[in-house]
């Protein structure tokens, strides 16, 4: 079938806000994203719905939506067992748009590595000088961090100047987790948590009881209880975080890292068989990415 390039923006572009909202799409929403005129749009959504490539929604909150034919006429895959390659920008997900292909094309370059990303959704979601981040890969967990410094809308493709390119660890976090376990009991007192923690080199451990965990006690804890005038006698249950970050040992490592920038945590507890068995801190995870 011999798309016009104007026919081929908009179906990518109903694709795009399909995906974003997952509804049908106004033809008015299509041309505000491209900037044509509404009726050239409906005008152009006639003719590929006589092709077969979009289908109508009647009603007051009707509109169109891509068929199984377009995706196919775009080289576009919608099977269920495709990984999502997420690309974000400033730390925020950017919808609607994930990368289906990444060329390096000047790897051999003593001072360029740029690269060209292949989308699934439509290349006008990016601007020129956009800082984006791509992945992790699925198969060898890449994140490629760069600038955009150019963007083919027909292709659907960006060209970045990469600025970091990271393999992530696969393996699980108990392989990275301190171990054996370094505890307190909630009737230890804040004077024992300061001697345990000077004791063992360590500023934080988690309050067990019975097996059980009941807390986490950190030296900004002990910190905060001495500021407001607590005697050292004080029990660390008193002053200890009960909202405890914890993880199975299975979880990969890479997987932790968003949770600990968004619970604003500094270490949490790796939980096997529904019991604590070790302690993953911001001081392992930098280890293994000092570039975080």
């Amino acid at each position: 079938m011999d798309l016009s390039l104007i026919q081929k923006d908009i179906l990518i572009t109903l694709i795009t806000l399909y995906h974003q909202h997952s509804r049908s799409i106004k033809g008015e929403e299509i041309a505000e994203v491209i900037h044509r005129n509404p009726g050239t749009v409906r005008n152009q959504m006639q003719a590929l719905k006589t092709i077969g490539l979009v289908d109508g929604v009647p009603g007051p909150k009707g509109g169109y939506i891509p068929t199984a034919l377009a995706y196919k006429e775009l080289n576009m895959s919608i099977g269920e067992g495709d990984y999502d390659v997420s690309i974000s920008r400033n730390g925020e997900v950017v919808k609607g748009a994930k990368a289906t292909e990444i060329d390096f094309i000047t790897l051999c370059h003593p001072d360029l590595c740029h690269a060209i990303i292949k989308l699934s959704g439509s290349a006008k979601l990016f601007e020129i000088g956009d800082q984006i981040t791509i992945g992790p890969t699925p198969v060898n967990k890449l994140v490629i961090k760069g600038e955009v410094f150019g963007k083919d809308e027909s292709g659907q493709s960006l060209l970045i100047s990469t600025s970091e390119i990271v393999s992530l660890p696969k393996k699980p976090i108990k392989h990275y987790m301190s171990t054996p376990l370094k505890t307190l009991q909630s009737s230890e007192t804040i004077r024992d948590a300061v001697a345990f923690f000077n004791a063992h080199h360590i500023h934080g451990a988690p309050v067990i009881d019975h097996g059980k965990l009941k807390g986490i006690v950190t030296m900004s804890d002990i910190s905060k209880a001495i500021e407001n005038d607590l005697p050292l006698t004080t029990r660390v249950s008193a002053v200890m975080t009960t909202d405890v970050v914890e993880a199975p040992s299975s979880t990969k490592l890479f997987e932790v890292v968003r949770r600990f920038k968004e619970r604003e945590v500094g270490r949490l507890i790796v939980i096997e068989d529904g019991k604590p068995i070790g302690i993953l801190t911001q001081s392992d995870i930098l280890r293994v990415f000092p570039s975080l």
